[in-house]
């Protein structure tokens, strides 16, 4: 009995632990461009499920010749042509869909920093730094801060 547990314990854990490499090292771009096409297929003539702007982070799932299968924050998949792509580090903020509520940026990593802007769900960022569980962004009108990591998605 107590070898049944212990094994089914170690499977548990080796399962956690490929896991958790895996997710680490999942391969993220953004885009390069100011709009890119999310396409059903591999090819330009598949049909464009969504349009990205630039600095849309997205996780690469598949790459099949010059095309990449993405997925994004949404958990929205489709393929991309990946000279349209970067691997520059973007985020985009993940919390209070569909609410009229903000994230805070603030001026250092951690909640006692001062606030130095707010942003919205799906408001996209450049990464420069992350350390401790935060991040520090830039958006694209300069407005530079630290965001705590749990609000955004990306890398």
């Amino acid at each position: 009995m107590l070898y049944m547990k212990t094994a089914s314990t170690l499977a548990i854990l080796f399962l956690s632990i490929i896991f958790s490499v895996t997710v680490a090292a999942a391969e993220m771009l953004s885009v390069n461009v100011d709009t890119v096409n999310l396409r059903s297929g591999p090819g330009t003539n598949y049909s464009v499920k969504w349009e990205y702007g630039k600095g849309f982070p997205l996780q690469v799932l598949e790459k099949k010749g010059d095309w990449v299968k993405v997925q994004d924050f949404e958990d929205d998949t489709g393929w991309i042509y990946k000279p349209l792509l970067s691997d520059k580090g973007h985020m985009i903020v993940k919390m209070f869909k569909n609410k009229n509520k903000k994230i805070n940026i603030r001026s250092g990593p951690g909640t006692s920093n001062r606030i130095v802007g707010k942003a919205y769900y799906g408001v996209v960022f450049e990464t420069i730094e992350q350390s401790d569980g935060w991040a520090k962004v830039k958006h694209e009108t300069g407005l530079v801060g630290w965001i705590k990591r749990t609000l955004i998605w990306g890398f």
